[in-house]
């Protein structure tokens, strides 16, 4: 009996007719427990985005992760370094640098260009923001600062898939859809993970979302800010409701039809994503209709007003689908990549997401959602501590490069022990050197954070179980409370 055979089988009387002894019963045991627990299931009924415990304690329910893509400049935002001072303008001692491969465009020749911006402390904390920040540092007892990830990819499209997947291959389930697949959705009426795009997007593109070898049903879904949340979500013209729920009607039956003979589990996630999108297109405009936020909470994020709007309205959007059950949203915001026009780019970019960040964290909180909603910020790597000169002799032109030795990222919320810097990188923050977090630290916490054990939440595809992190990562306990 081969694998089509099995899972052709409809009751125990057909199994008892086409079985073929033991044999069958040892091919059964080895068959994925997914499959086989489709094969034998209602269609119907199947939901594969059911809600799940967590299989230990958790601290958070849900993750906002806030992608800055294109890579911030830790040194002009979060990690100054004053020392850098006596050297600006001059290259780095030749220990300082291994090999050409720290960078992707400049040469270890490359000038030190000291960050001029101005840093100062904030909170009880006294955490240190740059004056790029004129909201965010209100906010510096409920961070944890994170100076020193680091990572082994210097280039975007395989830095971004690193930081959101585990690995820079394309093809494996993103962060998201890994808690979709431990979790499930705790939301009826609104896919589990939602990604919400702005500025100029990033490298990677659907590579940060997709489900990977993953079922399909745990791939994100990307929402508009206007318009259609979700493209053609909207009834064709002429279509009612009612039409719409017996044409879906039909086409559930004919689904039904083809997996009680064939048994793919895929049939029944087609199925389960035919029935969430009628749902949806009953929920959608009510998510997307703001009438019932006050002005208050509307100036608070900077909906109404450039250059704050594309970027408040999804941070406002964010918080209202974690209110409605959606277990993982991903903003993401781009582009950091600042190789020339450093100074300008960044000021750009905070004055998009600096309201409406600092207005997300303070809105979680006093709803009483921060405390199970798991805040992270950041890029996939870094910025150098040389200038990279892209048009010599132009005032204000300088850039910084890739840098993937030691850079900034930040938590809050769910679990994680705000008030605090972790970590530290050298005088030139060049290398983190204290508490050094890799990529997989940081996923392993974060799983943590929501009740896994990171080498527990497994898949197995071709042979061997995959994780998002891989074969690598630790828990971090500094970061946690």
């Amino acid at each position: 009996m081969n694998f089509h055979d099995f899972q052709s089988v409809q009751d125990r009387r057909r199994f008892l007719r086409t079985a073929c002894g033991v044999g069958t019963i040892s091919l059964a045991q080895l068959l994925h427990a997914d499959r086989l627990t489709a094969a034998s299931g209602d269609a119907p009924s199947l939901n594969p985005l059911a809600p799940k415990s967590p299989p230990a304690p958790a601290k958070a329910r849900n993750v906002i992760f806030l992608f800055m893509s294109g890579a911030p400049s830790q040194l002009d935002l979060f990690d100054p370094k004053p020392e850098m001072k006596k050297w600006d303008g001059q290259t780095l001692p030749p220990s300082m640098t291994t090999k050409d491969g720290d960078f992707a465009f400049i040469s270890k020749s490359a000038k030190v260009w000291a960050s001029p911006r101005t840093f100062s402390r904030h909170g009880e904390s006294a955490m240190e923001f740059s004056d790029y920040w004129k909201h965010l540092p209100s906010c510096a007892d409920d961070i944890c600062m994170i100076r020193s990830m680091y990572t082994e990819q210097i280039n975007h499209h395989t830095g971004q898939l690193k930081m959101i997947t585990g690995t820079p291959l394309v093809g494996h389930p993103s962060m998201g859809s890994w808690v979709m697949y431990g979790l499930g959705s705790e939301s009826k009426n609104l896919p589990g993970f939602v990604v919400l795009n702005s500025g100029a997007g990033a490298d990677a593109g659907s590579g940060l979302w997709g489900s990977g070898f993953l079922s399909s049903s745990y791939q994100g879904v990307p929402f508009r800010g206007q318009g259609d949340a979700v493209l053609h979500l909207s009834n064709p013209p002429g279509v009612s409701n009612r039409m719409q729920r017996a044409r879906l009607d039909a086409v559930r039956d004919l689904n039904g039809m083809q997996f009680s003979s064939v048994g793919d589990v895929e049939i029944a996630s087609r199925i389960a994503s035919y029935e969430l999108a009628f749902r949806m297109q009953m929920a959608t405009p009510e998510l997307l209709d703001f009438s019932a936020e006050s002005p208050k909470t509307l100036e608070m994020y900077g909906v109404n007003q450039e250059p704050t709007r594309p970027f408040a309205t999804n941070c406002l959007l964010a918080r209202r689908m974690i209110e409605r059950g959606v277990r993982f949203v991903q903003l993401i915001h781009g582009s950091w990549d600042h190789h020339s026009d450093l100074i300008q780019g960044v000021q750009d970019n905070c004055d998009i997401i600096d309201r409406p960040t600092t207005a997300l964290l303070k809105d979680l909180k006093q709803r009483g959602l921060l405390e199970n909603t798991l805040v992270v910020w950041g890029g996939e790597f870094g910025r150098t501590p040389l200038a990279e000169d892209r048009m010599p002799g132009q005032q204000g032109t300088r850039g910084r490069d890739h840098h993937r030795q030691g850079f900034t990222m930040w938590m809050a919320g769910g679990g994680v022990q705000g008030g605090q810097t972790v970590g530290k990188t050298d005088d030139f923050g060049f290398h983190a050197i204290e508490d050094r977090i890799h990529v997989h630290d940081l996923h392993a916490t974060m799983l943590h954070c929501l009740g896994f054990d990171h080498k527990q939440l497994t898949y197995r595809h071709q042979g061997r179980d995959f994780r998002l992190t891989d074969v690598a990562g630790n828990v971090v306990p500094k970061l946690l409370t």
